[in-house]
């Protein structure tokens, strides 16, 4: 590994940090380095606070060694007045000697924009060490700004012999404490939680973080047909988005927003499109089986887990069969967690 990789791999981890916690924002991480040391580093930690350049040159005591620094930033400094000023004003001003950028930032007010103040100035640039980890690490905000949607994970429950469920109205727990636990980890790194009107009618989810401590994701419910009753606990207290065909209504904290359109892979790429507007970077689809069938169908999502139980069931709901090559397998107590990604 070379030198410039170990720093960028540090400015990544710390980068890795803030995640759940900055969203809408890109996660960033920044190391300065003088004569082969780490003088200052920070991170982005929370949504409309100081980014990681702030933070790393906050860090430096001696400020006079910065002008024969170099500069690590997982992402490109932002050249635009947001919720905070610009990170390349701040790096030009500072006087760094030379900066190394993982990847350009694609979001319209950047793209570029960052790198040309910098190298206006005068500063040496780097554009391109670990560009491969810095795309992964930031997944969920290149795919919103890249393909106007968000990234989507699809997740599911499923016995040992394929069953999602009994198939009836009768509720079969099929995972463990454990799993049910990293579920909620999963709940509280994403922007927003889904599911259809069927699953809220038969089962009444909070849809909430319980088993861990995070932040609750943005409730989504598909209802076409505006059905759900507002009773239902998913739109009470922080209330829920509601996609429908036609109804378009505030009430509460739960808003119903109509999209015109009634074929059902339109209606998805609408609503994710719509999710996208409103700065949502990542969706957690937990079904069920309609909606699940829906994304998959229409190749509208990025990653799929699947909580495998070591239960057998014998006959019912049959889960969705998967062409995909596995990526991951986890054995969690009695569960087997089983990972795949798009490529």
């Amino acid at each position: 590994m070379s030198e410039q990789e170990k720093f960028m791999h540090r400015a990544l981890y710390l980068a890795s940090l803030g995640r759940a916690q900055v969203s809408p924002n890109p996660m960033v991480g920044c190391v300065i380095v003088h004569a082969g040391e780490i003088i200052g580093e920070g991170y982005h930690e929370v949504y409309g606070g100081p980014h990681a350049e702030v933070n790393a040159i906050n860090h430096v005591k001696d400020k006079s060694l910065l002008r024969e620094s170099t500069v690590y930033v997982s992402l490109e400094p932002c050249a635009h007045h947001g919720k905070t000023p610009p990170c390349a004003d701040l790096l030009v001003s500072s006087g760094v000697k030379k900066v190394v950028v993982a990847m350009l930032d694609p979001y319209e007010e950047v793209a570029g924009k960052g790198i040309a103040k910098l190298q206006a100035a005068g500063i040496e640039v780097e554009l391109g060490v670990l560009e491969t980890e810095a795309r992964n690490l930031n997944a969920r905000f290149l795919t919103r700004v890249e393909k106007q949607r968000p990234y989507v994970i699809l997740k599911w429950a499923q016995s040992k012999d394929g069953f999602m469920g009994s198939g009836t109205k009768e509720r079969v727990l099929l995972s463990d404490k454990p799993a049910q636990t990293l579920v909620h980890q999963w709940r509280s790194e994403e922007q927003a939680i889904l599911v259809g009107s069927r699953t809220a009618l038969l089962d009444n989810p909070q849809l909430d973080v319980r088993l861990v401590t995070g932040k609750n994701p943005q409730r989504i419910l598909i209802d076409p047909k505006a059905e759900v009753p507002e009773t239902l606990k998913m739109l009470q207290g922080d209330g829920a988005w509601v996609y429908t065909s036609s109804l378009d209504k505030q009430e509460g904290n739960s808003q119903w927003i109509a999209l015109q359109t009634s074929d059902k892979r339109a209606f998805l790429q609408a609503m994710l499109r719509d999710l996208a507007q409103r700065k949502v970077n990542s969706v957690f689809v937990e079904g069920g089986a309609s909606v699940l069938a829906s994304f998959l169908e229409s190749g509208l999502y990025d990653e799929i887990r699947i909580v495998e139980s070591a239960k057998i069931l014998g006959k019912g709901l049959s889960a969705p069969k998967l062409s995909l090559q596995l990526e991951e397998k986890l054995d969690l107590g009695e569960d087997r967690i089983l990972s795949y990604r798009l490529p």
